[in-house]
């Protein structure tokens, strides 16, 4: 026994050596590697684009700036609109990692290219370099953000998500604030600031050394020069997967509003708040620093899912900031606030986006959807640019009604895209409400699947919806076995909540459409509830179980069905006065989800 123990003791200090002596990279995490490397991308292109900016405002005068803007965005986005789709390819068929590498040397190279060209005074230099930068940018991301999925695990994408993106802006923050402050210090002296730059793609490109080896996914796809027909098939694609295509121009809305909230800031900040261009160069540090911490605001809300019932809510506080810097444009006090609130929605409402396009995204084509989003958002860029040029030189407009047209335009996309992600509105609603509503207890939450799923549960009330809503993180649709009369208001919650009430003269089993618009439901990735009268829901199940409509319906499939019970107490009436008041809303209630009962197999199972 002794020697036993011996040997033990002796093995547990070899493997603590072990640990000891092991690199310490290799106790950094990847996804560290990753963001570090990113970050220091962002903070070098964000600091060099606003030196030309800087540049050629004091080259040809402050009251060029709208033009100056317009021309810089433009450049800038180019390079993404004509190598994103190459670029999507490029990470589709070798290893992430090394593109990611490769790009980093490039940034160095660039950089240093850069400092020759404020060194020169050069005007073309500048945006040949610029157009340069952008390019490695537009071939860093599809692997940036394909890499993701290879490095995290799936049900830590949103929290991954949103640090990232949350790290991007601290490099939006910091670059913002270093080229200003850089030029505050030395005297508007641009060669030290660039050579700041320089270090930074340095200390990028050492740490891209680190992020481990990543396998190519196995594309066999080729390169094609008509990238916008390879951009408009990749779209097609994105088609076949629900709400994928949402997500994308989705996502790519996100950056034409930020893109043009960034142009229009110093501009605004002249104009209508009297300060210079380089202090409206700081104001534009509050909203990043909004969307960074709404970023980690959703990623924290989202857990371990894609919470997409937060987009179509952040769409509505954008709205309502974008009307509102308008209405206070000569408030300071009141700006300063409002531009951080409206950062933080649009933190809120992209990090759902991004990661439900990664996750929803087949491993073999996520590159090249990922490089058909860069896309879209760039040219949304360029739109920006362009309607920033036409608002203030076609029509004469000032920097703060453009807000006011940005807010009309999200207006009408908040619109569209409540509309395609109304089931996950209402789901994340409806879970909100069940928590204010009820106190709940749950049983067996270890039986719900990830997958869609059949549930088949006693019908007692409408607020049952509340509860299986609120229970799980999946769309769902109900199926209401037996017509009731209900009153108006009861009949249009229903119709919001997309709840089917089938015929009392048919029984389900014997109602193909009903069995028919199940399978469908199921199909698009949506769970469907069952809602019977028959307080014995596991016979219930198990004659649907053995239904031969069904069966023949759902036969190539493998949807289980899972008995739901749900039981409701009284509000409880507890002392003292303050717990009493708490609790004067809130209902007691359970829900059991029972062992699943697989279609396949024809026998329960514990999941």
């Amino acid at each position: 026994m002794a020697k036993a123990k011996s040997r033990v003791v002796k093995a547990l200090k070899r493997v603590n050596r072990k640990n000891l002596n092991q690199p310490m990279i290799r106790r950094i995490s990847s996804f560290t590697y990753l963001n570090v490397t990113q970050f220091l991308g962002a903070l070098n292109d964000n600091i060099y684009k606003l030196l030309i900016v800087y540049f050629f405002i004091q080259l040809e005068g402050i009251e060029n700036s709208h033009k100056i803007l317009a021309m810089t965005g433009a450049i800038f986005v180019l390079p993404f609109l004509l190598f994103s789709a190459s670029s999507g390819t490029l990470a589709d068929r070798f290893s992430k990692r090394n593109i990611i590498v490769l790009t980093k040397v490039f940034e160095l190279v660039i950089m240093s290219l850069g400092l020759l060209a404020f060194i020169y005074e050069s005007k073309w230099g500048s945006c040949c370099i610029l157009f340069l930068l952008a390019t490695q940018s537009a071939i860093f991301g599809p692997s940036k953000y394909g890499i993701l999925p290879e490095l995290v695990e799936t049900d830590k994408i949103s929290k991954a998500n949103g640090l990232m993106t949350s790290f991007t802006f601290l490099a939006i923050i910091l670059g913002t604030f270093s080229a200003s402050f850089l030029l505050d210090v030395t005297g508007k002296d641009f060669i030290i600031a660039s050579i700041f730059c320089v270090l930074i793609a340095l200390i990028g490109m050492l740490t891209s050394f680190c992020i481990e080896y990543t396998p190519p996914s196995g594309s066999r796809k080729k390169f094609n020069t008509r990238f916008l027909h390879e951009i408009y098939e990749t779209l097609k694609f994105s088609r076949n997967e629900p709400s994928l295509l949402a997500a994308i121009l989705g996502s790519a809305f996100f950056l034409f509003l930020g893109a043009f909230v960034q142009l229009n800031m110093i501009p605004f900040a002249v104009q209508s708040l009297h300060l210079t261009d380089i202090q409206g160069g700081y104001l534009f540090l509050l909203t990043a620093l909004g969307i960074g911490t709404g970023s980690l605001l959703a990623g924290k809300i989202s857990g371990k899912i894609v919470e997409l019932g937060l987009v179509p809510i952040a769409g509505v506080g954008i709205v309502i900031s974008c009307y509102l810097m308008d209405a206070f444009s000569n408030h300071l006090f009141v700006i300063l606030p409002l531009v951080v609130i409206l950062g933080m929605f649009g933190g809120v409402y992209q990090i759902p986006l991004d990661s439900y396009i990664q996750v929803a995204s087949p491993n073999r084509y996520r590159g090249q959807i990922v490089a058909a989003t860069n896309f879209l958002s760039f040219f949304g860029v360029l739109c920006a640019s362009c309607l920033l040029y036409v608002l203030t030189e076609v029509f004469g407009l000032r920097a703060d009604k453009g807000f006011t047209i940005i807010g009309n335009i999200s207006l009408a996309v908040t619109v569209g895209v409540t509309f395609q992600f109304f089931d996950y509105l209402s789901r994340f609603i409806a879970m909100i409400l069940s928590r204010l509503h009820f106190k709940i207890h749950f049983k067996g939450a270890e039986n719900i699947p990830k997958t869609p799923a059949i549930y088949v549960c006693t019908h007692t009330a409408w607020n049952d919806t509340l509860l299986l809503l609120g229970a799980q993180r999946r769309r769902m649709r109900f199926f209401i076995e037996n017509e009731q009369d209900h009153t108006k208001w009861l009949r249009r919650m229903y119709h919001l909540l997309r709840i089917v009430q089938m015929p009392s003269i048919e029984r389900l089993e014997k109602n193909l459409d009903c069995l028919n618009a199940i399978k469908t439901t199921l199909d698009r990735g949506i769970s469907v509830c069952i809602f019977v009268d028959d307080e014995n829901v596991c016979g219930e199940l198990d004659k649907l179980n053995h239904s031969y409509s069904l069966q023949e319906i759902l036969k190539d499939s493998s949807y289980p069905m899972i008995p739901v019970a749900i039981e409701k107490g009284e509000k409880e009436k507890l002392y003292p006065f303050f717990t009493r008041l708490l609790n004067k809303f809130r209902v007691p209630a359970s829900i059991s989800f029972g062992s699943i009962v697989c279609k396949s197999e024809r026998h329960c199972v514990n999941h």
